[in-house]
C-alpha cells in the first residue's frame, strides 16, 4: 500500500484530539459531582483509557475489524494479521489502530459519570475492561468492521450509536443496578438536588469536548487527500458546530420558560447532547438537517434528564444516560430522516422512503439489546462477587478517602460541607427506659426558683445526622445547630498514605449537634440520642451536658425560656 502523508497526519491529529476528550470528560464529571469524590473521578477517567488500551491491542481491534463473520471479527492478539481489507486509503495500520483505540476509550469513560460517587474502584476497573474487551468491539464490528449492519447500509459516521449509545446503555444498566446515592430520594420518593461542587471545571470540560469533537467527527473522514474528502470534512465541521450551538440555545430557552430561569448545568449538558446527536449523520445531512437534529436534542436532553430523575428514579449525577444514550439513539434515527444521499442512502424526507430509517432503527435496537444483555451479566457477576457498590459509610465520607486514601483533592482550600446524608445500617440498641426526670445536678448553686437551661452537645458520625434530627423532632426539640468538625477518639483515626508516605493527619469527619433544652427533660434527650446513634461499633459518638446561664433572642430581646420557644 502506498501511504499518504496528508491522510496519515489527519488521522493521527484526530486521534490526539479524541484522546484529549478524556480530559474533557474528567473535568465535566468532577465538576458535576461533589468535592469529596474528585480524586476518584479523575482516577477512573485515567484508568479506563489505560486499561482499555492494552485490552484493545490484545483482542478488541481484531474482534472489531477482523475479516471473520458478519457477527464477529477474529481473535488476533497484538494485531498481527492483515487488515488491508479495512484500512482507509493511504493510512498505515498503526495510525488506524491508535485512532480506533481512543474511540474505544471514549465509550468506556461515559459510564463512570452515571455511576459516580458510589461505585467501588475495583468494580469500575473490571466493567471498564469488559466494555473495551468485547462489548464495544462486537457491536463496533457490526457497524464499522464490515459486519451485518454495515452490509444493510446502517450509517453511523463517527459513533452516535457505536460509541455514545453503547456507553449510555451501559450507564443506564449500571446506575439502575447500583441504585441512587444516599440522600438522593426522600421517603416520599421525590428527588433531592445534589449539586456539583465546581461549575467552572465542568464548563472547562464542555469547551474541551466541543473543541475535540471537531477531531472526533472531522477526522472520521480518515483522510484529506482529495477534493471529495476536503468537502466532506468541511461539511462535517460545520454541521457539528451548528447542531451543538442550536441544542444549547434550545435548552437555555426551554429551561428558562419551564423553570423561570435558564438552567446553567443543563445548558452545558445540551452542548454535549447536540454534539452526540449529530455524530451519526454529520457527513450525510445538510446544515438544515443538522439544525433540526440539534434542536431535537436540545429538547430531548431536558425531558430525558427529568424522566430518569423523577419518574424512573435512576440517579445519574452528570446526565450521561440522557446525553449519550438517548441523544445518541435519537441522532442515529434522525439520520434516516434527513440523509441527503451524498454519502449514504437518502432519508425519508429526501425521497428515500422508509428503508434507511428502518435500518437505522434496527441498528439502534440491536446494538442497545446486545449492550444491555452483556453489561447486565457483567454487573450482576461483579455484584455477586467483589461487590459493585461502596459501603454507605465510605460513600458518605467520600470515595477519595475510602478508595484511595486521599484526604482531599483540594489541599489548602476550604470546602463547603456536604449536607446530604442518609441512614446507615445499625444494630439494635439496648432499650433503656427513658425517665422523665429533670436535668443532672447543677455544678454551682442557683436560686431555688431559677429556670434550668441545659446545653446538650452530641458528636457523631455524619451518616447519623438525619436519623438524629428526626428523633429529636419527635420528642419536641425544635432547634439545633449543626457543625461539621474533625476529630478522633478511640478510633485514633485511620492510617492513610500519599505516594507511599504516611499522612500524619488522623482526624476523622464528624458532625457536632448543639441543643439548648429547658422544657424537654434532659434525660429524655440523652436516652433518645443514645438509642438513635447506637450501632455497637467504635465511633458511635459522645454526648456532653453543660449548664447554660441564660438564653437571649437577639431580634426580640426575649430571654430565658421565652427565647427558646419557636414562633
Amino acid at each position: 500500500m502506498r501511504f499518504s502523508a496528508v491522510n496519515t497526519i489527519w488521522v493521527l491529529l484526530g486521534a490526539a484530539l479524541v484522546f484529549f476528550m478524556q480530559a474533557g470528560f474528567a473535568m465535566c464529571e468532577a465538576g458535576f459531582t461533589r468535592a469529596k469524590n474528585t480524586g476518584n473521578i479523575l482516577m477512573k477517567n485515567l484508568m479506563d483509557f489505560c486499561i482499555g488500551t492494552p485490552l484493545y491491542w490484545l483482542f478488541g481491534f481484531g474482534i472489531m475489524f477482523g475479516a471473520g463473520t458478519a457477527a464477529f471479527g477474529w481473535i488476533d492478539p497484538f494485531i498481527m494479521n492483515d487488515y488491508a481489507h479495512i484500512l482507509p486509503e493511504g493510512v498505515p495500520l498503526w495510525a488506524y489502530a491508535i485512532f480506533q483505540t481512543v474511540f474505544c476509550a471514549t465509550s468506556a469513560t461515559i459510564v463512570s459519570g452515571a455511576m459516580a460517587e458510589r461505585t467501588k474502584f475495583s468494580a469500575y476497573c473490571i466493567y471498564s475492561a469488559a466494555i473495551s474487551l468485547f462489548i464495544y468491539p462486537v457491536s463496533g464490528h457490526w457497524i464499522w468492521g464490515g459486519g451485518w449492519l454495515a452490509d444493510l447500509g446502517f450509517h453511523d459516521f463517527a459513533g452516535s450509536t457505536a460509541v455514545h449509545m453503547v456507553g449510555g446503555v451501559c450507564a443506564l444498566i449500571g446506575a439502575k443496578i447500583l441504585g441512587p446515592r444516599i440522600g438522593k430520594y426522600g421517603r416520599d420518593g421525590k428527588p433531592k438536588a445534589i449539586l456539583g461542587h465546581n461549575l467552572s471545571i465542568a464548563a472547562l470540560g464542555v469547551f474541551i469536548l466541543w473543541f475535540c469533537w471537531f477531531g472526533f467527527n472531522g477526522a472520521s473522514t480518515v483522510g484529506m487527500d482529495g477534493d471529495s474528502l476536503i468537502a466532506s470534512a468541511s461539511l462535517v465541521f460545520f454541521n457539528t458546530n451548528l447542531a451543538a450551538a442550536l441544542a444549547t440555545l434550545v435548552t437555555m430557552l426551554f429551561t428558562w420558560l419551564r423553570y423561570g430561569k435558564p438552567d446553567v448545568s443543563m445548558t452545558f449538558n445540551a452542548s454535549l447532547a447536540g454534539l452526540v446527536g449529530i455524530t451519526a449523520g454529520c457527513d450525510a445531512v445538510n446544515p438544515f438537517g443538522a439544525a433540526v437534529i440539534g434542536i431535537a436534542c436540545g429538547f430531548a436532553v431536558v425531558l430525558s434528564v427529568g424522566f430518569f430523575d423523577k419518574v424512573a428514579r435512576i440517579d445519574d449525577p452528570v446526565g450521561a444516560i440522557s446525553v449519550h444514550g438517548v441523544c445518541g439513539a435519537l441522532g442515529t434515527v434522525m439520520t434516516g430522516l434527513f440523509a441527503t444521499g451524498v454519502s449514504t442512502d437518502k432519508g425519508l424526507f429526501y425521497g428515500g422512503g422508509f428503508r434507511l430509517l428502518g435500518v437505522q432503527l434496527l441498528g439502534v435496537v440491536s446494538t442497545a439489546a446486545w449492550t444491555a444483555l452483556i453489561i447486565t451479566g457483567v454487573f450482576i457477576l461483579i455484584k455477586k462477587t467483589i461487590g459493585l457498590r461502596a459501603d454507605s459509610g465510605d460513600e458518605i465520607t467520600g470515595l477519595d478517602r475510602s478508595e484511595h486514601g486521599l484526604l482531599t483533592a483540594y489541599s489548602g482550600i476550604a470546602l463547603l460541607p456536604d449536607d446530604t446524608y442518609g441512614e446507615p445500617e445499625r444494630s439494635v440498641s439496648p432499650q433503656v427506659p427513658i425517665a422523665d426526670e429533670p436535668a443532672p445536678a447543677r455544678t454551682k448553686e442557683k436560686a431555688p426558683d431559677a429556670p434550668v437551661y441545659t446545653r446538650v452537645q452530641i458528636v457523631c458520625r455524619p451518616s447519623s445526622l438525619e436519623t438524629l434530627k428526626t428523633a429529636m423532632n419527635k420528642i419536641g426539640i425544635t432547634g439545633m445547630t449543626v457543625t461539621n468538625v474533625m476529630g478522633y477518639g478511640a478510633q485514633k483515626g485511620k492510617p492513610e498514605y500519599y505516594r507511599g508516605t504516611p499522612v500524619e493527619v488522623t482526624l476523622l469527619p464528624k458532625v457536632q449537634v448543639d441543643m439548648v433544652v429547658s422544657k424537654v427533660p434532659v434525660r429524655q434527650v440523652i436516652e433518645t440520642a443514645k438509642q438513635t446513634l447506637y450501632t455497637g461499633h467504635i465511633g458511635d459518638g459522645k454526648i456532653f451536658v453543660t449548664d447554660v446561664e441564660n438564653v437571649v433572642r437577639v431580634r426580640t430581646g426575649e430571654e430565658g425560656y421565652d427565647a427558646l420557644q419557636t414562633e
